[in-house]
């Protein structure tokens, strides 16, 4: 098996690729551009879960989803909702 040895350049191509990527999200949520409903892989995708947790978050209501014609789709605005409302926010004692 080929090793492939990673330099220091490789992981500052990365770096900005990434960047890029998280900067092109943001600007597409800032402007809306998000689409308003999402099927059950993008969300797995968005949340990183697996597919177990995605319909363990459905059965127990945290999610809520609809499903139509045998698909089912998450509203990204209740996604976000939930997201904020399980916020945790330790305080710093000073």
């Amino acid at each position: 098996m080929p090793t492939n040895i990673i330099t220091t350049d490789d992981l500052r191509d990365f770096k900005m690729e990434l960047l890029d990527d998280i900067k092109n999200l943001l600007a597409k949520q800032a402007t809306g551009k998000l689409k308003k409903y999402l099927k059950s892989s993008e969300v797995m995708d968005l949340l990183q879960v697996s597919p177990g947790t995605l319909q363990n978050l459905r059965i127990n209501g945290t999610l809520p989803y609809t499903k139509v014609g045998g698909i089912i789709y998450y509203d990204s605005e209740e996604i976000q909702n939930v997201m904020d409302s399980n916020r945790v926010q330790h305080g710093l004692n000073s």
